[in-house]
């Protein structure tokens, strides 16, 4: 895989983009309830109540067609009552309660989208910059291979010379010497492939023993953004300003929320109620009742001691706190802007002085292995020549590295999908 397919892929299967998804599905959610908000309730009420009560009666006796009182006694008796009460509520004014978190909650769907996409350009920021020091880690193994195969030859000439007593002892141990040295690099070059390869596997969701072609090569490519357009288009679309400008809309409307307990309250209602002596309620029961009741409810709290408006102050203070935020996000995303561009153009000098370093160096190494070859040179100028050869390498390498790294930073800094780098 190049580039652009590693990072498609790492968008396609990295954790992170799902559980971003997974937000923006319950930011969606959160939306339907406001709306369903709106809409009026209904409420299935049943009752059922079984009694005995106990009450006193008064005894009376019939004497000659009259009737005499001759005591009192107590009597239990029992009642059951059953009854259901269907009810609709409709709000009519909540004090732009219901209107705020309806708003709030597309506020809050848009604020995921921002962070979705956030996430995506941070995710893409991370496989480009694994990938790239991945090549830079293969650059630097292939860089000490030729470093290890130039002091092998040096060091075969360096015996040659000595078992015929042209050059000391003391020339055959430095090539020695700077071998192992060239050794020791060449491992640690190798084992940083190693490490680059399973960072990229994780970031792109594969089994970190799975082996996996990654091609790329490092350029210098081309670049033509002035530091001008770079700034519009970072507070344009940037989207960590997104996200901060919805915290301050997302505030405001809480503040809103919370002022609304002090304004009127006014909802309409309808009842449907039966009531019987059986729980089945049917209309042939003694004490059967069947009614409809329509209600409208006027509420106003009219003081709370001050809860309510404090509430709403402090609310009020968290949305300028955001605001300043937000200023000073602007400030930063400015500044972060101008220093990956200044790395860009600095990368870039920094790509031709090495290139003609490194010309420098080849051309210094073949003049001093031929003096060596022809008796006029010593062994420690071409192990001199060998070692700036192999540090003007490392510095082109590094350059072209920190180009391309720097351009993916302002692609993630600008808010710039470019999964291929390109500009």
């Amino acid at each position: 895989m190049d580039l652009e397919k590693s990072v498609n892929r790492a968008v396609q299967a990295n954790p992170q983009m799902q559980s971003a998804k997974q937000q923006i599905y319950g930011a969606v959610e959160g939306v339907r309830a406001a709306t369903a908000a709106f809409a009026p309730t209904g409420t299935v009420n049943y009752v059922s109540t079984a009694s005995s009560s106990r009450t006193p009666v008064t005894v009376t006796q019939s004497v000659n067609g009259q009737s005499t009182a001759i005591g009192t006694t107590a009597r239990w008796g029992d009642k059951y009552l059953a009854t259901l009460d269907l009810n609709i509520n409709q709000p009519l004014f909540t004090g732009f309660r219901l209107l705020s978190s309806y708003q709030r909650a597309k506020l809050s769907k848009d604020q995921a989208d921002a962070l979705f996409l956030r996430t995506e350009l941070l995710l893409t920021r991370s496989v480009q910059t694994a990938f790239l020091n991945l090549l830079k880690a293969r650059a630097d193994v292939k860089s000490n291979q030729d470093s290890v195969a130039r002091l092998q030859s040096q060091l075969k000439v360096t015996r040659a010379f000595y078992d015929v007593g042209l050059r000391p002892r003391l020339d055959v141990l430095q090539a020695e010497a700077d071998l192992a040295s060239a050794d020791q690099a060449l491992l640690a070059a190798q084992n940083s492939v190693e490490t680059q390869l399973a960072q990229l596997n994780a970031l792109l969701n594969i089994p970190l023993d799975q082996p996996v072609d990654y091609l790329g090569e490092l350029t210098q490519i081309k670049f033509g953004y002035t530091l001008q357009q770079a700034l519009d288009e970072a507070y344009k679309q940037r989207p960590d300003i997104s996200i901060a400008l919805k915290s301050v809309e997302i505030a405001n409307k809480d503040a809103t929320i919370t002022l609304s307990g002090a304004l009127p309250q006014l909802s309409a209602s309808y009842d449907y109620i039966k009531q019987g002596d059986t729980w089945d309620l049917r209309d042939r029961n003694v004490s059967f009742t069947d009614s409809h009741q329509f209600q409208i409810n006027f509420t106003w709290k009219a003081w709370d001691f001050g809860n309510t408006i404090f509430s709403y102050r402090q609310a009020t203070d968290n949305v300028k706190r955001l605001q300043a935020d937000l200023a000073k996000l602007r400030l930063d995303v400015g500044a972060e802007v101008k220093t990956q561009y200044l790395n860009i153009q600095d990368a870039a000098k920094r790509i031709n002085v090495a290139k003609v370093g490194l010309n420098a160096a080849n051309e210094g190494y073949r003049m001093a292995v031929a003096r060596y070859q022809a008796q006029v040179g010593t062994n420690t100028d071409v192990l001199d020549a060998q070692s700036r050869v192999s540090r003007a390498e490392f510095q082109l390498t590094q350059a072209l590295t920190d180009y391309q790294i720097a351009i993916a930073n302002l692609n993630y800094s600008i808010g710039r999908k470019s999964p291929g780098l390109a500009m």
